[in-house]
């Protein structure tokens, strides 16, 4: 499998096939292509054309007249923000090919230009407390580059922004507006402006009702709709730049000729926020006059600002920050991560530069691997990260599998190895296993079994944990599908009397058993609820033959190391079981008895009622015999 294939539900980033001959060599074929994806992690997974797609999907007549250019499409993994556009992921296999270093990224001034600031009004802690922003000087923009600019917001947005709730990207032609810029939080009837690609100005209310028919905006509109303010940034002219998390402004649109662009993100998450921001800045960077370099913006809190974890009162922040984050690694646990004790310390270097981290071996100790994580790799958090990234550089196919020199014997779990013994001592006695669903409707765990929910169960779970409840309370299913699948099963019976209602056309006797869990309400567990290893069998018959299934039980309690009560002779180390009188509703009375062992009530055993076998409940209309066991106790017995 690929490295680093994380599912089907991956990003997929679109490529121009010129595009990468261009950055990666003429010698480029779809073939060298999918094999560089592989090593690096990738997956090249459809290669396509705007007119195929449109094809594909609405028939040749709409695609008439589109573009036959090539394009890549390429999964890339969810956490590498850094390659979801063209510019990164072409920069990250050049550096990788070793076409070029991994390049510095850094601002043209340690402090913003004069004016060049964002003031932070007390207002927006109530709805959207931070903002991070930063300008990219003389961009040179083409088609091919400002759709990508484009493209990259939106998959942000998507991703990481998770759907613009967490961070909104604004991104302005920075020679329209006049600095310092303002972030506040207005009632909607006092923001007035002309929204994106709008003619008409409007109020915060108008947009919303305009917006709500848009086709991609309208999803965003309940991320602020309720809020009494709403956020809004202003220049120092009171031109709205945008009204985050919806729209930008008209005035400040983009267009191909944009030299300055300004960015600003406003966020609920200051740390995602700068992930985003940094992302931006650092892919579109290269297109600047002065590549990689990026101008500062003080952000100022007013000094009213109510103070939070990450923001104090009057703070002044200056972004972006580009600085590098330092880390060491231990090379030799590295090495032995991977099994590859024979590289050398230089030779680590060298693989992890190629995954774009600047690094070095410290001067003093030559174990110790001095990291420099760019702001592009926030996927970097610890040692194992960097294991991956030389896992992948050095190559997968390339590590040798060997046996570890641990002695460990693997084992069962006690629950089941003790289900497969019960499972093996009922099919010897003649009974078939089936599986059914943990799941059914309260009508069939509780009505048709006669029933009642027994609100104290839960309790009694609590106080006697190895007892037999039939009537604890369920766990449920919110929103269920269908109404077979409401609660999760608090006994076994149903979905075997199920069965056996379906298979009622097989010659007589029908034996079944099932070995599974069942769920019920236990207060104490941190979910609230608690597995419990049930075993469940029944004899079906055209008279009651309940000697049977008694027999098969007493064949089974002697597998299980226990003996009945009566039949316990003189120093036996066997426990005892015996019968005694029950009266559960579901079992006809009289000819039903919980099964006792050790003091417990660990089962049921008896002929079912007729009305749980009648034709408004299971539909069986034969005689059937029924037992259901605790198999839990026996962990601790055995």
């Amino acid at each position: 499998g690929h490295p680093k294939k994380k599912g089907s539900n991956m990003p997929t980033v679109s490529v121009f096939f010129d595009s990468l001959q261009k950055a990666l060599g003429n010698d480029v074929t779809e073939e060298s292509f999918d094999e560089l994806c592989f090593e690096f992690g990738l997956e090249l997974d459809d290669v396509t054309s705007q007119k195929a797609m449109v094809e594909k999907e609405r028939g040749a007549q709409a695609a008439e007249g589109l573009s036959d250019r090539i394009i890549f499409k390429v999964d890339v993994p969810a956490n590498r923000y850094d390659l979801l556009c063209i510019e990164g992921l072409v920069r990250a296999l050049q550096v990788f090919k070793g076409v070029i270093p991994a390049p510095l990224y850094k601002l043209s001034s340690p402090k913003p230009q004069a004016q060049m600031t964002m003031t932070v009004k007390k207002e927006t802690a109530q709805i959207r407390p931070f903002v991070v922003c930063a300008i990219l000087r003389n961009v040179s923009f083409d088609q091919d580059r400002y759709e990508s600019f484009i493209e990259l917001q939106d998959k942000l947005h998507q991703n990481i922004c998770r759907r613009r709730t967490l961070v909104a990207i604004g991104t302005h032609d920075l020679s329209t507006l006049k600095p310092p810029f303002t972030y506040e939080a207005l009632p909607p009837q006092e923001i007035r402006f002309t929204p994106l690609n709008q003619t008409e100005e409007m109020d915060g209310n108008r947009m919303m009702e305009v917006l709500s028919a848009h086709q991609q905006l309208k999803t965003y509109l309940p991320i602020i709709r309720d809020s009494p303010v709403y956020p809004v940034i202003y220049d120092s002219n009171r031109v709205v730049l945008s009204l985050p998390p919806i729209i930008n402004g008209e005035h400040s649109k983009i267009k191909l000729e944009t030299k300055d662009v300004f960015i600003e993100c406003t966020a609920t998450d200051l740390t995602k926020a700068n992930v985003v921001l940094n992302t931006v800045v650092t892919m579109f960077a290269e297109y600047c006059k002065e590549p990689f370099v990026a101008e500062p913006v003080e952000v100022l809190y007013a000094d009213d600002y109510p103070g939070n974890t990450f923001i104090k009162p009057g703070d002044k922040k200056i972004y972006p920050m580009l600085d590098s984050r330092e880390m060491t690694a231990n090379i030799p646990r590295m090495q032995r991560a991977l099994g590859l004790e024979q590289l050398k310390g230089e030779e680590v270097r060298d693989y992890l530069r190629k995954m774009s981290l600047p690094c070095d071996v410290d001067g003093k100790d030559k174990d110790v691997l001095n990291v420099q994580v760019p702001v592009t790799r926030s996927d970097i958090m610890h040692e194992c990260d960097l294991i991956e990234d030389l896992a992948i550089s050095y190559g997968y196919n390339k590590l040798t599998t060997s046996v570890p020199q641990t002695v460990a014997v693997s084992g069962g779990q006690p629950v089941n190895n003790l289900s497969d013994m019960v499972r093996t001592e009922l099919a010897m006695a003649g009974f078939t296993e089936c599986m059914n669903w943990s799941l059914l409707s309260q009508k069939e765990n509780y009505t048709w079994m006669r029933r009642e929910p027994d609100p104290k169960g839960a309790q009694l779970t609590v106080e006697k944990p190895h007892e037999y409840s039939a009537t604890s309370p369920s766990v449920s299913v919110s929103n269920p599908k269908t109404v077979g699948f409401e609660i999760v099963r608090t006994t076994l019976i149903p979905g075997i009397l199920k069965t056996l209602a379906n298979n009622k056309q097989l010659p007589p006797p029908i034996r079944l058993f099932e070995v599974g869990d069942v769920v019920i309400q236990e207060p104490t567990k941190e979910v609230g609820c608690k597995n419990v290893r049930r075993l469940v069998a029944v004899h079906c018959n055209m008279r009651s033959q309940f000697s049977l299934l008694h027999g098969a039980l007493d064949q089974l309690m002697y597998s299980l190391n226990c003996e009945p009560e009566h039949e316990q002779k003189e120093g036996s180390k066997r426990r005892t079981f015996k019968l005694e009188a029950s009266n559960d509703p579901a079992f006809f009375p009289g000819m039903q008895a919980h099964i006792i062992c050790s003091g417990i009530k660990i089962g049921i055993i008896g002929e079912l009622h007729p009305e749980v076998l009648g034709k408004k409940c299971f539909e069986i209309n034969m005689p059937t015999s029924a037992l259901e066991l605790n198999l839990e106790p026996f962990l601790d017995w055995l």
